[in-house]
């Protein structure tokens, strides 16, 4: 049994992309889903799929790797807040990453969204994960 499913979904994939394989299956939830679709939307991934199944849904996510080098689309992915310890931000203290080059994927009040966005909004929340 997982108890922290953001962590699980993470690790999923940077155990895929360690393997060089082009799809992954994860299982669905609607906080994953918002993740998967900031991930998409900032190119870190090529494309995704929620299917329905039989027990659970699935998230199919086709992962990203640069056409010579072979070399991922996500460097790195980073889990900040967990069941253990929650690592909550307000809008002065909404951490960059690598100066901007990579996101910080927060939960707010507004949703899941990406440190930019929610500068914009000016809301703070919790810092879900790092990606870059």
């Amino acid at each position: 049994m997982v108890t922290d499913t953001i962590s699980d979904y993470l690790t999923r994939i940077r155990n895929a992309q360690m393997a060089g394989h082009k799809v992954v299956e994860i299982p669905a939830s609607n906080l994953k889903k918002n993740i998967t679709k900031i991930l998409h939307d900032q190119g870190y991934i090529i494309s995704y799929k929620f299917e329905e199944g039989q027990v659970q849904d699935v998230i199919k996510i086709a992962l990203k790797y640069h056409p010579k080098t072979k070399e991922p689309g996500i460097r790195e992915l980073q889990r900040v807040s967990r069941p253990g310890l929650r690592h909550y931000v307000d809008i002065r203290n909404i951490p960059r990453v690598l100066n901007g080059l990579g996101i910080a994927i927060l939960s707010t009040s507004r949703g899941v969204i990406t440190d930019k966005e929610a500068r914009k909004l000016n809301v703070g929340g919790e810092v879900l994960c790092y990606v870059h």
